[in-house]
């Protein structure tokens, strides 16, 4: 554990809401641990917490440059308010289904670190995509720091995934036939030397294209990361939910019940047509708002009488930030209420050692 530094700008919550943007689809290892936000971004882990017009930063190791990854991260310079009265304006919508998700932006993540994250999340849930990424860090990535408990480690770079080997130890991890495509993407990155940071500087189109290239990433995972991490603000991925927004709030009439490329290309031409050059941006809100559950997978608990942790109880009014493949008990009055399907017993070096699955239930 070490001693934590703390700086801090200022930040409206309708500018940025730590616990919807941190949530929503976009970045999977970000932790909430008593209320601080914590990930390792490159080298370092950094730490947020937010309080009313202000945003809480620090990391280890430091670093005099923080404030600036910060900005860059969130991409601060947007006013993301000034876009949201443009959208209500304009697009009725957006001005309903928005209320309650204010301060929700898009990050500027790491191209390399992003484009692994998306292959991840073919045909899967957040709650797997996060663990898959944290596994990726686990058992490939340089080891950081130990904090409060919890071990956190570098996302791996492309020469730790590109061995032919890498495959089957991603199979054993569980990653399936995403296995194959982040060993040969991660190889053909690390062979060509390529910098993705790069394709920032091209139009839209070229970054889509080039980004196609690689095993395991088609037109929305592209576009995924053509919006997250490559400047491309139009960008519009569509899948299942962008589908159902388009066909039940905006009525927009479509061939077949399916994301078919000629209803995703028409969906992308619509929103582009009615929200702009961020259309992507929009997009993201009405997304976020979209999921019935922004915790997606790690749940903060905050204890009505009794918390169970793995069989250990807390006290009283206790906070605790927690990945839901631990057992958690909630005992209140009249009921006990298990709230994940898996019971993990992990060894000192955060291995696991036991693994006891089981149907979520409560018991009234």
């Amino acid at each position: 554990m070490v001693n934590l530094i703390w700086e801090s700008i200022k930040v409206s919550p309708s500018e940025l809401s730590l616990s919807k943007v941190l949530r929503c689809g976009q970045a999977f290892r970000w932790k909430n641990i008593g209320g601080v936000w914590s990930c390792s971004l490159g080298p370092r882990v950094v730490f947020l917490r937010q309080d009313n017009d202000d945003l809480h930063y620090s990391s280890y190791p430091q670093t005099d440059k923080l404030s600036e990854i910060i900005k860059d991260y969130f991409q601060l310079d947007v006013k993301v308010s000034e876009l949201y009265k443009l959208w209500k304006k304009t697009d009725t919508n957006f001005n309903k289904n928005c209320v309650g998700f204010e301060g929700v932006r898009m990050l500027r993540q790491d191209p390399w670190e992003n484009t692994i994250s998306f292959i991840c999340s073919s045909n899967n849930n957040v709650k797997r995509i996060s663990s898959m990424c944290n596994n990726l860090c686990l058992h490939f990535g340089r080891y950081i720091l130990n904090h409060e408990g919890v071990d956190y480690y570098e996302f791996p770079s492309p020469d730790k995934l590109s061995p032919s080997n890498a495959e089957q130890k991603l199979r054993d991890l569980g990653f399936g036939y995403r296995a194959k495509y982040i060993q040969k993407t991660a190889r053909m990155i690390h062979e060509s030397k390529q910098d993705l940071s790069k394709l920032r500087n091209l139009p839209y189109e070229e970054t889509h294209s080039e980004l196609l290239k690689f095993t395991g990433v088609g037109p929305k995972v592209a576009d995924c990361i053509c919006l997250m991490s490559m400047d491309k603000n139009e960008a519009i991925p569509v899948d299942t939910h962008v589908y159902q927004i388009a066909k039940r709030d905006y009525k927009l009439k479509m061939k077949g019940e399916t994301v078919t490329k000629e209803n995703y290309a028409l969906i992308k031409k619509f929103f582009i047509e009615k929200w702009g050059p961020y259309a992507g941006w929009a997009q993201s809100v009405l997304f976020a708002a979209d999921l019935k559950d922004l915790n997606n997978g790690i749940n903060q608990v905050k204890a009505k009488e009794i918390v169970k942790i793995n069989g250990v109880k807390t006290e009283k009014g206790l906070k605790r930030t927690v990945n839901t493949d631990i057992k958690i008990e909630i005992e209140t009055k009249n009921s006990i209420k298990i709230e994940t399907e898996e019971e993990i017993e992990y060894s000192n070096t955060g291995r696991i050692k036991r693994r006891k699955t089981a149907k979520a239930k409560s018991y009234h």
